[in-house]
């Protein structure tokens, strides 16, 4: 390790040991006044409006912070990214915003001026930015997908009772009314008991399936590498992976799944009351690089997958679920009652829902839901029963804003962890089977073509222990998550 590595190694540690010092002599909650009290019905008073901190300022961190303010209830009161070039629109926005690039650093100072803290950094980082901001007591919206790993996920759910904080994920479509019609239709019995559900999207649309580059390049002056690896194992830094490449990496991203699988199997979830995987199996995309020669690169996400997810017997339905997730422009088979012209899903991504008595149809982000065939929707009426979100999914972010205000379990939200944990661990179980599948052990694979059974309060696979390396990976030194649950 070169001394520049050195010193960034003490400073990432010494900057650690003082967060963790003084988080836990913080004081958890803020006082609000009342803004009826102070200027009428609808007046927003200076101290009503939520103090936010934004934690990675660019690309999809600059839109959530933009649409927290324009809900005329926030402050972005703090900004909070590695990379000066990704943060500069956000810093010229919010001129008033003070500016940090290491997180810990910020909460360590500004704890008790902050209220709620945005997440929307590459996924390896959400968790223990999260936690962290939990354990002050303050709110959290995190990015999608929730975590990286599965035990991470199970931590923030966890967390989110314990430290009684207003969470939220950033699965916007959670805020549609198509899912509220969906389960509406589901729970008048117009399609029967579902059992079969189908989730497909076009991702990847980054490079995956490829060797990781072998020639390093030099860290651009406005980017903290040490800071954006985070959690992450030590590597130099190489081209075109950020800003947004590294969701093809294991390290760093979850594939496609990581990108879209939140978006799309969030309407089964909410619709038939899906909880924790009892198994599940997968098939990837090969790359090959020569005449039957397979390409091994297992730093990479395949091109494309298929993976089965079982879910046990629940509430709402009468048993199992089989639960199919497809990428990489793989799509099902189009239900008969699709006519020849009309659009499967929305083109790239689709949900299909299929019952005793019918199906359902949606496109991403549970949008413009549909009986099949899609005559039938507008000839069935049943009661409306779950309330709108005001914006549907621009709705999303003052949901959370007006919650955090209200104080924990006053306000109801979309995707509260306790819903977006079970949730991305569903999508995080079937990359397990999708890197099983993709695992070479002695030039085998012994992954693929079985069914990995999931032990759900031990969290590990029964049955193929190689893939329990990644339920908990093994955070960089200086960077562990400490919890129990």
């Amino acid at each position: 390790m070169s001394d520049t590595n050195k010193k960034k190694e003490i400073k990432t540690n010494e900057s650690r040991r003082n967060f963790i010092k003084s988080g836990a002599l913080a004081a958890a909650g803020f006082m609000i006044v009342p803004r009826h009290v102070l200027g009428g019905v609808g007046f927003v008073a200076p101290s009503d409006k939520l103090q936010v901190a934004g934690i990675g300022a660019g690309g999809k961190g600059e839109s959530d912070i933009h649409a927290f303010f324009e809900s005329g209830k926030a402050d972005i009161a703090y900004l909070c990214d590695v990379d000066d070039r990704r943060a500069a629109s956000s810093v010229k926005r919010f001129p008033k915003a003070k500016y940090y690039k290491d997180f810990r650093e910020m909460l360590d100072k500004e704890q008790k001026h902050i209220d709620a803290v945005s997440v929307s950094t590459p996924d390896h980082n959400h968790a223990i930015i999260a936690l962290a901001a939990m354990q002050l007591g303050k709110h959290v919206y995190v990015q999608k997908p929730l975590t990286h790993d599965v035990w991470e996920a199970r931590v923030l759910t966890d967390a989110a009772k314990k430290y009684k904080v207003v969470t939220q994920m950033g699965n916007q479509g959670a805020s549609n009314d198509g899912p509220r019609q969906a389960r509406e239709w589901y729970e008048a019995g117009i399609i029967g008991d579902v059992h079969t559900v189908y989730c497909w999207t076009d991702r990847p649309v980054w490079p995956s399936g490829i060797q990781w580059p072998t020639q390093k390049a030099e860290i651009p002056k406005e980017l903290d590498w040490n800071l954006w690896l985070g959690t992450a194992p030590q590597k130099d830094y190489v081209d075109k992976l950020v800003p947004f490449n590294w969701r093809g990496w294991w390290d760093y991203g979850t594939g496609a799944l990581g990108d879209m699988g939140c978006h799309l199997l969030e309407m089964p979830f909410s619709v038939l009351g899906l909880n924790y995987v009892q198994d599940v199996q997968a098939s990837v995309g090969t790359v090959y690089v020569d005449e039957f020669k397979r390409g091994y690169f297992p730093e990479s996400c395949p091109p494309s997958s298929h993976a089965t997810l079982t879910f046990p017997k629940g509430q709402r339905t009468s048993g199992p679920v089989t639960l199919h997730w497809m990428d990489g422009g793989i799509q099902p088979e189009r239900p008969e009652e699709l006519e020849p012209n009309e659009i499967y899903g929305d083109g790239g991504n689709g949900i299909l829902l299929i019952g005793t008595k019918g199906k359902i149809l949606a496109d991403t982000y549970g949008k413009n839901a549909r009986l099949l065939p899609t005559s039938k929707t507008a000839t069935v009426n049943v009661p409306k029963k779950y309330e709108r979100v005001p914006g549907q999914e621009g709705g999303h972010y003052a949901q959370w804003v007006e919650a955090c205000i209200a104080g924990y379990g006053k306000k109801p939200v979309s995707s509260p962890f306790e819903i977006a944990g079970p949730l991305t661990e569903a999508l995080l179980m079937a990359n397990l089977a999708i890197r099983g599948a993709d695992l070479r052990i002695d030039n085998q694979y012994p992954g693929r073509n079985i069914k990995l059974v999931w032990d759900n309060n031990a969290m590990k696979v029964t049955n193929f222990d190689a893939v329990n390396q990644f339920v908990k990976r093994n955070y960089r030194s200086g960077w562990d998550i400490n919890y129990t649950i």
